[in-house]
């Protein structure tokens, strides 16, 4: 035993102190008052140091499980801010799919140009698909905060008030997580 009762002892310490002592002295006392306190002395410290460990312990084991999250989620949200810089050239695509008129479609001139950004846009989807970027679905549905921007109000008699009618823009998810909300124009009462 140390001679400084007034030093701080860890559990480990105290335990290693108390291995040498018989039990029966643990659990009995002799009558002797002094021996009998350093006894609850040392019980009492062994047991707050039990408790020390187990906080430690329950400690240890929640940094590790954060950590082990975060990893997970580094993972699997690694490539977001790319995928956000990627959306403006699928959008780009898009427009120029849609820019280009029906007859010049058939031209043969410009067939393979068409097929050629037409390609190029579905590997564009095939890509986002393999690292869990999904398009939003927005038209015909009612407006949803958590995934749609409602960018303006149209009167509409043939749909529900807070249905979208349009999509300006897409919108789309990377895994469970919101990549970039739909731009939409929504449903309203005729005035």
């Amino acid at each position: 035993m140390t001679d400084d009762k007034t030093q701080p002892q860890d559990g480990k310490a105290v335990a290693d102190e108390l291995k040498g002592v018989p039990e029966e002295l643990l659990e009995k006392n002799d009558g002797n008052a002094e021996d009998g306190d350093e006894l609850a002395r040392l019980r009492e410290e062994l047991e707050v140091a039990k408790q020390d460990m187990l906080y430690a312990r329950a400690e240890t084991q929640n940094v590790r499980r954060r950590l082990e999250k975060d990893i997970a989620d580094t993972r699997a949200y690694a490539a977001t801010g790319f995928a956000r810089d990627i959306l403006s050239v699928a959008d780009n695509l898009s427009r120029a799919l849609s820019a280009i008129p029906a007859e010049l479609r058939d031209d043969e001139k410009m067939k393979n140009l068409v097929a050629g950004i037409e390609a190029t846009s579905r590997e564009i989807d095939k890509v986002f698909g393999a690292h869990g970027i999904s398009r939003i679905a927005a038209m015909g549905l009612p407006l949803d905060p958590n995934q749609h921007q409602a960018m303006i109000e149209v009167p509409s008699a043939d749909a529900e008030p807070g249905t979208v009618v349009q999509e300006l823009q897409a919108g789309y998810m990377i895994k469970d997580r919101l990549l970039r909300p739909a731009m939409v124009a929504v449903a309203k009462k005729p005035d």
